[in-house]
């Protein structure tokens, strides 16, 4: 038995490689980001999924909706997608935190360094793989689409890789990227990650 898993990053908002969003829930997609998620949708449209299942966040739940629609499948919102929570940074500027110690520490030694005021990796990491490995028994043999964020993304692909997550640099994680796992009762593996979909430009 086993279930495969589409790990995918929600698309592009306005504030994207620029601001460390976190939990912001006002945040949601740009134009381009719906545009991308309607590509996606017509990507899984044809993979016969049978859950769709999205991270709390609007541009997560955004990129979802669109999927979940095409497919003709409700849209599950479960709190193990969660994005990470990014305490007293969140809504601060890539530029601002490039300036703080504590920011630079924590991207050497994620293993050991916690967010101030925020979520642990070790945290993430651990309810996202929790959840993921109760799929076989829930899902059995199924297609699961799960929305999500970046770090989420990233602490999954390390744990299944075994790799530590002070290597998380290793993991590239672009918006609207998709990851897809195996996941059986003895664990999981990754079959591919980072994969883009081939989503047209509009005119």
């Amino acid at each position: 038995m086993s279930t495969i898993v589409y790990l995918v990053r929600h698309t592009d908002h306005e504030l994207v490689h620029r601001v460390l969003v976190g939990r912001d829930g006002a945040v949601g997609l740009s134009k381009r980001g719906f545009e991308q998620a309607e590509g996606l949708a017509a990507h899984f449209a044809r993979r016969r999924v049978t859950a769709v299942q999205s991270s709390p966040q609007l541009r997560a739940r955004q990129t979802a909706q669109a999927i979940a629609v095409a497919s003709g499948l409700p849209l599950l919102v479960v709190s193990a997608a969660e994005e990470l929570d990014c305490g007293d940074w969140t809504g601060r500027s890539f530029e601002e935190l490039n300036r703080d110690p504590h920011w630079h520490r924590w991207n050497t030694a994620r293993g050991s360094t916690g967010v101030p005021g925020g979520e642990n990796m070790s945290d993430v990491q651990r309810r996202i793989v929790d959840h993921l490995e109760a799929l076989p028994m829930t899902q059995g043999n199924r297609r699961v689409i799960l929305i999500t964020h970046a770090e989420v993304i990233r602490a999954t692909v390390l744990y299944y890789r075994n790799v530590s997550l002070d290597d998380f640099a290793q993991v590239q994680v672009d918006p609207g990227s998709v990851t897809t796992l195996r996941m059986t009762l003895q664990g999981g593996e990754i079959v591919r990650a980072n994969e883009l979909v081939d989503i047209p430009v509009a005119a």
